[in-house]
């Protein structure tokens, strides 16, 4: 390896910077180095073989207790028995000796695991006691209907996310493991699982986005180690609804056709959400069908096959853009000009005096010609990087001004200057994410 270096500095700042930020170096052995000096968040376990005490004990400590994504601890592995020599270097440097140190090296340096057994019972009550009012302890169906509040399901997440944490701590204890006994462990165990795969579900359900990396690596490892893992639903980015060959694999995972209408629901919600200063007219009609449908079902109008139905209508029309609006033949295939028609005709039509002050016909011909207009104004002001230029955003507003103004004066002297501004913020917000 050497002889690949200038000198032994340059080979040892290669190794530490892989261990710190590679993916090449897993252990570093080491006998009088990096106590000081070295600080490798991502570090997690230490293996102590030799006597150490005093100021070398809590540098040593101090190299895995240090947060880092995926990591809730580090681990030390004592060989020579230290833990009284541990106990005598906080005692020292708890007074004037501090200083010596960073606050957050020895604070919990030592933990007495006994106290896990506490915290991994309290921790599998508060999991508990959010489906307290479960009838059927043995229907899943109902315990993700429980979760359908996204707070509920929030608070399920972190109260399990806290139950693994102490399991996996339990879980590497003998002390714990003896401390609680094999029928309890089996429990948690078996508990754990379940609410696993729970989670699973519902995220994947009530389309969950949460980036939830840090907790998916922890709990892998927990479920691959110590916990059978046959069967368990793998949780990843949901897929777009769009791509049917992959978002209908996901559906199959789901049980229940009303899992599944869920799923189709909140999925397309969120992607409504995401899209919808694009063209609001558009995304406004799906969103209406979907609340729709909902409130029918909530009132329970519809079965669950019909939701499911229903839902699944909504999700063909919407990949393939079909809405059931009809654009004027100037903007059929323009689609900008289509999204600022929509936005220009759904604040004129809940005014009934203009919607009714000329026949259909050319009361949707005049909103296309200042669709196409509004666009023109647009192309003709965005530039590279506009989107954080204030100059062009004053130009387009001018210009869209002095436009209205025109239509104004010209077909509807009674429209306001606030319905003006109002529908100008709009036109701004839909040119952002079109251009």
């Amino acid at each position: 390896m050497m002889q690949g270096y200038s000198d032994s500095q340059q080979y040892d700042d290669y190794i530490k910077n892989e261990f710190v930020y590679g993916d090449n170096v897993d252990i570093l052995i080491v006998v009088d180095k990096l106590l000081t000096g070295f600080d490798a968040p991502r570090a997690s376990v230490l293996y102590i073989d030799k006597p150490m005490k005093d100021h070398s004990l809590l540098q040593a400590i101090a190299r895995v207790n240090r947060i880092y994504d995926g990591k809730d601890y580090g681990m030390i592995v004592d060989y020579r028995g230290l833990i009284e020599e541990l106990d005598s270097a906080l005692e020292t440097y708890s007074g004037a000796g501090l200083e010596n140190f960073d606050t957050s090296d020895i604070q919990g340096a030592l933990v007495d695991v006994i106290s896990i057994v506490g915290k991994l019972r309290e921790a599998y009550s508060q999991v508990i006691d959010i489906f307290r009012n479960i009838k059927n302890q043995r229907d899943r169906e109902e315990y993700e209907i429980a979760l359908e509040d996204d707070e509920k399901r929030n608070q399920f997440y972190n109260a399990l996310s806290a139950f693994g944490k102490y399991m996996a701590i339990a879980l590497e204890s003998e002390h714990v493991y003896e401390a609680l006994g094999n029928d309890e462990i089996s429990t948690y165990k078996r508990e754990f699982k379940y609410f696993q795969e729970l989670r699973a579900a519902v995220k994947l359900r009530y389309s969950d986005t949460i980036d939830h990396k840090e907790y998916e690596a922890r709990m892998r490892n927990l479920m691959d180690t110590y916990i059978a893992a046959e069967d368990v639903m793998v949780v990843t980015a949901p897929v777009d609804i769009l791509n049917k060959g992959e978002f209908d694999e996901e559906l199959n995972k789901l049980g229940s056709s009303r899992a599944k209408a869920d799923a189709i629901r909140t999925r397309m919600i969120r992607r409504i959400h995401q899209k919808y200063d694009e063209n609001p007219s558009y995304y406004k009609k799906f969103s209406d069908r979907i609340q729709e449908i909902l409130d029918e079902y909530k009132e329970k109008r519809v079965s669950d096959a019909d939701y499911f139905t229903r839902m699944n209508k909504v999700l063909s029309d919407f990949r393939q853009g079909y809405t059931g609006t009809t654009y004027p033949h100037k903007i059929k295939h323009h689609v900008h000009a289509q999204a600022f028609y929509g936005v220009v005709k759904d604040a004129l039509d809940v005014i009934s005096e203009f919607a009714t002050k000329y026949d259909e016909e050319t009361y949707e011909d005049l909103l296309s010609d200042m669709a196409l207009e509004i666009d023109d104004v647009i192309e003709k002001n965005s530039k590279v990087d506009w989107h954080d230029n204030p100059d062009v955003h004053n130009r387009i507003t001018i210009d869209l001004n002095d436009l209205f103004y025109q239509f104004k004066k010209k077909y509807f002297p009674k429209l306001s200057f606030t319905i003006i501004d109002e529908i100008i913020g709009t036109i701004k917000t839909v040119a952002l994410r079109r251009y």
